[in-house]
């Protein structure tokens, strides 16, 4: 009974981690397209009666040559290096000093706007009655050439008769951030009506991330205090997504990195977002507020925080606008951020990943080990009870009424709790599931070195012999030492005389881990390697001491 419990409580454990991820990665309420004209829909509850929200259809961008030259304005901070073009004030390159695109010395950096995702650039500012009309996609001239350490860059432009905007740029040198300021002047004799629009466009930010069908990569929002990821496949497919109501930020993310906006606003005014697709993996997202009126001569501001960089704890929540809510650990968020401090923690002072890794795994099993310890007595306990289980079952099986009550008679006999081994294993459940995604999701991770062969923590380790593998290329040592481990462990676990069925079933379980765990990242194979090896540690304390 006890075997039968612990393989349908590892067999519901790897459906938790695997099925449910596949059919339902995401725990949000699907998006369903908002009408034209309607009242805020809120995801969760229903929004007090507000005035009408303008729904805004794809703004299309002239995309005509200039007649005057535009310039590119460098920007360098000690974070990143950035090129804003005077052509519609877009930041037509973004790229990050302290992360790379592969591992290695000689790595480039880190590119999350790249000059070849023209015409569609990130962060296009317009302002206008009907946004199905063509946006002229004006000259800006910037009052500097250049910025180094940050600093503030002022554009200011004309997208038709009567109208001026001005954009000021304000970069800080130690956080990724950038405050945006509007300023739309009516020029015009006549009042003009109109909303803005701010569209974030971006193609995937990895290469590898097109290719993982357990992390998400795609559009993203915050609407009502509900996290909305929308799948690029799903928007090809369904067509554009609107969503209305009160939206903290809109972003195109990954598992490491994000481009993000969140307008400033005074007061709790309702917003649109609109995704659409457009050529390959393009993803155009538009943030739109409700309707303006600006008066002849008269100055209406409009403010942004963008957020371009990595999925950082620190960083997110040193820009405000909840943009930490990005890093989405699922339900068991409540355990795994205090996971994730803690082994940032260690990391400041040991200087490696993996060796932080290690630790965490052996101080979490130190708060679990009397727990543990009690569970994995009851089992050997158990499984010295099974011959006089074996006779009850033989004598009363005509009586299965009887045989229950006798068999409750011998545990309370024996001081025995029949569900001892399980319990443990239940409560230390969150646990797992908050260090399995920590170690799948922490940007800490990505090209971290442990040691040897075993440069990237967030990527499966490989061993080069001389040839090439079929199906894995290299040789996954880690993963295979994780399967020896495993295996040795089950070998010292109590089994259950009574079902042997059973046991053998149980022994091909790590046959089963270790074919589940040939792609996973190095770090969570590595913390299950030292999960083992503790586990068999104390397992062998127990069965020593209780012959």
């Amino acid at each position: 009974m006890e075997t039968k419990n612990a393989f349908l409580a590892i067999i519901l454990s790897m459906f938790v981690i695997f099925g449910y991820q596949y059919l339902f990665p995401t725990q949000q309420a699907p998006v369903q397209p908002a009408p034209v004209n309607s009242a805020p829909v809120s995801v969760e509850a229903t929004p007090p009666p507000v005035s009408p929200v303008f729904t805004p259809a794809d703004p299309v961008v002239d995309q005509t040559t200039p007649s005057i030259p535009a310039r590119d304005i460098p920007i360098e901070t000690s974070l990143y290096r950035a090129v804003v073009s005077e052509n519609g004030g877009t930041i037509k390159s973004f790229e990050l000093k302290e992360y790379k695109e592969t591992p290695g010395k000689n790595a480039l950096d880190k590119q999350l706007i790249r000059d070849s995702e023209s015409p569609n650039l990130p962060f296009f500012f317009s302002w206008g009655k009907d946004p199905e009309l063509v946006i002229k996609r004006p000259i800006m001239t910037a009052d500097q050439s250049q910025l180094s350490r940050g600093g503030t860059l002022a554009l200011t432009g004309s997208p038709g008769p009567g109208l001026s905007i001005t954009k000021q740029l304000s970069f800080s040198d130690n956080a990724y951030q950038i405050e945006l300021t509007v300023d739309v002047t009516n020029k015009s004799e006549e009042a003009l009506k109109g909303s803005p629009y701010l569209t974030v466009s971006s193609k995937p930010l990895s290469p590898e991330a097109t290719d993982s069908r357990y992390l998400f990569s795609g559009p993203v929002a915050l609407v009502d205090g509900s996290l909305e990821q929308v799948k690029i496949p799903d928007l090809k497919k369904e067509g554009p997504k609107t969503m209305q109501g009160q939206v903290a930020w809109t972003s195109f993310e990954d598992t490491y990195f994000m481009l993000a906006a969140a307008a400033d606003q005074e007061e709790a005014t309702p917003q649109t977002v609109r995704m659409t697709t457009g050529t390959a993996e393009q993803v155009n997202t538009v943030l739109s507020g409700q309707p303006d009126i600006i008066a002849s001569g008269q100055v209406k501001q409009y403010r942004y925080t963008i957020y371009i960089g990595p999925k950082k704890m620190e960083a997110l929540e040193q820009a405000g606008h909840d943009f930490d809510r990005a890093i989405n650990f699922g339900w068991f968020g409540m355990v795994a951020k205090p996971v994730l401090v803690l082994l940032n923690l260690i990391y400041r002072y040991i200087h490696n990943y993996g060796v932080a890794i290690i630790l965490v795994t052996v101080l979490i099993k130190m708060v679990f080990w009397p727990i543990t310890h009690k569970g994995m007595k009851s089992m050997k306990d158990m499984q010295k009870l099974q011959p006089k289980l074996a006779k009850l079952k033989e004598k009363y099986k005509d009586d299965k009424e009887r045989q229950a009550q006798e068999q409750m008679k011998l545990y309370k006999t024996y001081k025995i709790n029949p569900l001892g081994g399980c319990l443990p294993m239940l409560l230390q459940i969150p646990v797992f599931f908050a260090l399995y995604r920590v170690l799948m999701q922490a940007i800490e991770l990505r090209h971290a070195p442990f040691m040897l062969w075993i440069t990237d923590l967030s990527a499966p380790e490989r061993l080069a012999v001389g040839f090439q593998i079929p199906y894995v290329g290299g040789l996954p040592v880690l993963t295979l030492l994780m399967g020896g481990s495993m295996f040795l462990q089950q070998k010292m676990t109590p089994q259950s005389a009574a079902n042997p069925e059973m046991a053998k079933a149980m022994m091909f379980m790590p046959v089963i881990f270790t074919f589940l765990f040939i792609n996973f990242a190095s770090g969570l194979v590595l913390y299950f390697i030292v999960n083992n090896l503790l586990s068999m540690t104390q397992q062998y304390f127990i069965n020593k001491h209780t012959g």
